[in-house]
């Protein structure tokens, strides 16, 4: 049975559709449930917006179900995704797993095919904690998939056995990292300012659910799964939403043809 996904919604219409339409175009679309996780609006000019995209949401069709779940107040993204993830995880009737999608991320006709595949080749695998459908712009070619330690936001998704590993206490993350000497290693070598990005959640400067969740599973040594070419991008930079940058669709980066999941050394 193919994961449920989650999908994280706020104000942004065309954003919004473009991600679910992605979606619908998966071969496993029909098969998935779709849960809708829609946040209450900030002040009275969100309001409208808000009521758009539900709107929108109450008329999709092309999946198993889909069931919408409306915030009377604004929980901010941070808070929407912790509860949201934990909820459908911890579902008696659930298999255990979920997809996770923001509403500005536009996949490849073989994401939903690619997640499942390997939420069911690793779900017994203790050392692996996601499943992630983007990857970096590099140059040079990489393998079909491979294993990078910690978690990501992007396209992904879980099992409520490694979900259960989510520290929200960022304070406590940066104190195991310093206490066993991790910081470097967490900043992938000091290329990149992951543990910066912890502090800041820390004072208050952000709300990041995700650096909390690439730290945990960092710290218990978990590994996510990345595909050599990316199946996921990112259309909301730019606009009003939680990610900044440029406000491309830009379609064409998507890898179109399926990804093999098979079996590599953990």
């Amino acid at each position: 049975m193919p994961a449920p996904i989650a999908l994280f919604v706020y104000n942004r219409l065309e954003q919004t559709r473009a991600t679910v339409e992605a979606l619908r175009k998966n071969r496993l679309a029909a098969e998935s449930e779709l849960i809708v996780f829609s946040d209450g609006p900030k002040d009275a000019a969100d309001a409208p917006k808000v009521a758009e995209v539900r709107s929108y949401i109450q008329a999709v069709q092309g999946f198993k179900n889909i069931r919408s779940i409306e915030r009377a107040e604004n929980w901010g993204l941070a808070r929407s995704i912790i509860a949201g993830v934990t909820e459908v995880l911890n579902r008696p009737e659930g298999p255990g797993s979920v997809i996770v999608m923001e509403d500005d991320l536009v996949t490849s006709p073989y994401f939903l095919q690619y997640m499942n595949d390997g939420l069911a080749l690793y779900e017994n695998e203790s050392h692996v904690a996601s499943i992630h459908g983007y990857i970096y712009p590099v140059k040079k070619p990489l393998p079909e998939t491979f294993f990078l330690r910690g978690a990501d936001c992007w396209g992904w998704a879980t099992w409520k056995r490694a979900w259960n590993r989510f520290e929200p206490d960022g304070a406590k993350l940066l104190a195991e990292l310093e206490r066993r000497s991790l910081m470097r290693s967490f900043d992938l070598d000091g290329s990149y300012g992951f543990s910066h990005m912890l502090k800041r959640q820390i004072s208050g400067q952000n709300n990041s659910w995700a650096i909390r969740w690439h730290a945990s599973a960092f710290l218990a040594g978990m590994l996510t799964l990345y595909p050599g070419v990316s199946l996921v991008d990112n259309v909301g930079q730019g606009t009003s939403g939680t990610h900044k940058g440029s406000a491309q669709f830009k379609y064409e980066s998507l890898e179109s043809r399926p990804i093999r999941v098979g079996s590599i050394p953990i």
